[in-house]
């Protein structure tokens, strides 16, 4: 039994679905081989991911390898009712509508895994932490999993580092398919898509902050950059710190950024990096966005508990006034602006994540009984084929080696 906003939706949800499959052939070439090869036949498949219209593409092509398969979200407000419409329209079983609170999106994870799956997706680690906990049951015949971002990914090394990891997963998130492009060009183009649709503000000129220069910030720094924004980026990494440097961006520490930014978007996958010090300081009409996977980076509760008034300025802006009149104006309720405020990444970028993702579960399924309860990385041979299909899409061909320089290279002095 599905639990979704209204059926009659799907009209909407199936012409954004067949939009992006025009744009996502990767994915259409391996539906093709999964309708002959049926990998995931008599398997079920739960999936927790941003509820889209390149997820649901993703779902249909995992059906059409054989897998019975449910999709939930992984952030109510990335929820599009319309597309989880046309996945209930077209046979699917969906959980998750748009705006759900904490106690029904739980819900909504629950009844995503309670038909006990062979395999599942995951991104930020909620299922996985359900089936570590009291739902521990529902994964009794779960082969395997894959796990889709940078925050998910460190839940499940401290599981492991801890011994506490009960299941066999793939880091799909550190494929060089997904994050060389995912994170770098998806979030970069995404995220400054998100502001604009929300603000209808400049970029260029600004004082652009970015918390985290890893690939989604050095993404995000590429394209504010481009865009004629000045760029300042916080970090805790000495090497990472100077990599930016050497990128041309000014390095400095958040409390000193704060009192000159013009929009902060904070991409760490860690907690409290925008608090109380930082919101004292800001200048009157700051943006404030977040582009990591939860709602915690910037300090919500202390900014509501500073204001003398809080209120919707307009769609996915609330206003915060503080006591001497600066207005902070938060984005998305500070959870990840380019989904909840945009569209999410380009169907070009999701196509080769995706297909990590569709490979990576077939691995699993041929592998079942073969693999240690640990994070395993994506198999480079499964990352390279990616690649190659990748460009071959593009009509993009490449130079190979010779006999004669695969014996150089391989040769011992």
């Amino acid at each position: 039994m599905s639990n979704i906003k209204d059926i009659s939706l799907w009209e909407s949800g199936r012409d954004k679905i067949e939009w992006v499959r025009s744009y996502m052939p990767l994915l259409s070439t391996i539906e093709e081989e999964f309708k002959k090869t049926q990998p995931f036949a008599g398997l079920k498949i739960s999936m927790s991911i941003h509820l889209e219209a390149k997820t649901a593409n993703l779902a249909k092509i995992l059906r059409a390898g054989g897998a019975q398969v449910r999709v939930t979200g992984c952030n109510p407000l990335s929820t599009q009712d319309d597309v989880a419409a046309a996945l209930v329209h077209e046979g699917f079983e969906v959980n998750a509508i748009h705006g759900t609170d904490a106690e029904g999106y739980t819900k909504d994870l629950i009844n995503t895994i309670s038909f006990s799956p062979d395999l599942l997706i995951d991104d930020g680690g909620d299922l996985m932490s359900l089936l570590h906990g009291e739902y521990r049951e529902y994964g009794k015949n779960l082969i395997g999993g894959c796990e889709e971002t940078t925050t998910g990914v460190h839940r499940l090394i401290a599981r492991e580092k801890a011994g506490l990891l009960d299941y066999t997963m793939i880091d799909v998130n550190d494929a060089d398919c997904k994050h060389l492009f995912d994170n770098r060009y998806g979030t970069g183009q995404s995220t400054l898509d998100g502001i604009m649709n929300s603000t209808n503000l400049m970029i260029a000129g600004k004082t652009f902050v970015i918390a985290g220069y890893g690939w989604c910030g050095k993404g995000l720094a590429m394209r504010a950059k481009g865009m004629g924004a000045v760029v300042v980026i916080t970090e805790i990494d000495p090497i990472k710190a100077i990599e930016a440097v050497m990128d041309g961006f000014t390095v400095m520490p958040m409390y000193e950024a704060a009192k000159i930014g013009d929009i902060f978007v904070t991409l760490t996958g860690c907690s409290d990096v925008i608090t109380e010090k930082h919101f004292s300081v800001m200048k009157d009409g700051v943006l404030l966005a977040n582009s990591g996977h939860f709602d915690v980076e910037i300090n919500k509760n202390q900014l509501e508990a500073m204001a003398v008034k809080v209120w919707d300025r307009k769609p996915n802006i609330k206003g915060y006034e503080m006591a001497d009149g600066r207005i902070i104006n938060l984005l998305a309720e500070g959870r990840l602006v380019n989904l909840a405020a945009g569209n999410g990444h380009p169907a070009e970028i999701m196509d080769m994540s995706f297909a990590i993702q569709a490979k990576s579960l077939e691995y699993l399924a041929k592998n079942r009984g073969r693999l240690e309860k640990k994070l395993y990385a994506v198999p480079a041979e499964t990352d390279r084929a990616v690649a190659e299909l990748k460009l071959k899409t593009l009509n993009i061909e490449i130079d190979k080696l010779t006999p004669e320089q695969e014996s150089y290279l391989s040769k011992v002095d």
